[in-house]
């Protein structure tokens, strides 16, 4: 299904937003292969959502290098929706060092990240403002582990704990769902509505279908989503594996957590971004195929 394509952000109508232009039924059933992720740890509901989403394109914010005196001061700033490697790229110019220095020091670092990331600092790269002191002593392991220490003050306290519990699920969980609707919102209005369309789709048993997961396997950002790229044989995709991606997809900022664990109701399946500020939420498909109609057209109009 093909979801919302904006401009920043498009959820592809293959769950409620349109991608590129074309549209896939949903699809229900079919083998987990990526292995079904239980909501809470009893096992009380089984993450198999279909949404469609559009791919999100990162939002770039400058990285802040401000003169510090005697010392080679910087102050590092990580925008929402930054994926990991991004902060790595940007730690290592702030420190100025080699490119990957930030990355090879993850093994070193000793990040206090929950068991379910296996290591992995998705999501926990918390998007802030980081003063790093002096360039000639900071560590990438220093940075590293404040950005994640930030990340589990904010996801460790009682609201998120509430949210995710009333939600059937963990915190882990809830940051993976955040990390995507922080990919699929258009507007911060669109927050909310997001993360309801990804647990409809979970409730119903529907494969997400998003683009953004399958544009982060991808390492990419586009609206342009294949039929061949659907078939990429990778856990984060979710047109052929069913439930969450094993990990977030990019570091989400308060706003799209605060929507991934309190979302309004709506009975919403699809959604596309027609045009800037022209967000359509359904739950007919129909309907949605109608929006992503006229998504391809202004498209096409546009020249894309």
């Amino acid at each position: 299904m093909q979801m919302n394509t904006r401009r920043r952000r498009t959820g592809s109508a293959r769950a409620a937003r349109g991608t590129g232009g074309r549209t896939t039924a949903p699809r229900t059933g079919g083998g987990n292969t990526g292995g079904a992720i239980r909501l809470t740890r009893r096992g009380r509901l089984v993450l198999i959502a279909a949404g469609a989403v559009v791919a999100a394109t990162a939002v770039t914010v400058p990285l802040l290098i401000l003169g510090g005196g005697a010392g080679r001061t910087a102050t590092l700033v990580v925008p929402e929706g930054w994926r990991a490697a991004q902060v790595y790229d940007a730690v290592d110019k702030a420190l100025a060092l080699p490119p990957g220095s930030t990355r090879k020091s993850l093994a070193k670092a000793r990040l206090k990240l929950p068991s379910d990331a296996g290591g992995n600092p998705e999501g926990y790269l918390y998007p802030a403002t980081y003063p790093l002191g002096d360039k000639d002593t900071t560590t990438p392991e220093q940075v590293l582990a404040a950005m994640v220490d930030t990340a589990n003050r904010r996801f460790n306290g009682a609201p998120v704990a509430a949210g995710a519990q009333r939600n059937a699920m963990n915190a882990y969980q809830a940051v993976t769902i955040a990390s995507i609707v922080q990919a699929e919102a258009a507007t911060k209005e669109d927050m909310g509505k997001v993360a309801r369309v990804v647990f409809n789709r979970l409730e119903r048993g529907m494969p997400l279908q998003m683009d953004s997961t399958l544009n982060y396997a991808l390492g990419r950002s586009t609206l342009r989503t294949t039929t061949a790229d659907t078939r990429l044989d990778s856990p984060y995709n979710s047109y052929q594996r069913m439930g969450l991606p094993p990990t977030p997809i990019d570091n989400p900022g308060a706003d799209a957590m605060r929507a991934a664990i309190n979302p309004p109701p709506g009975d919403w399946l699809y959604f596309v971004t027609v045009k800037p500020g022209d967000t359509r939420f359904t739950a007919d498909y129909a309907e949605h195929q109608r929006n992503v109609a006229e998504f391809n057209r202004a498209q096409r109009a546009a020249g894309h």
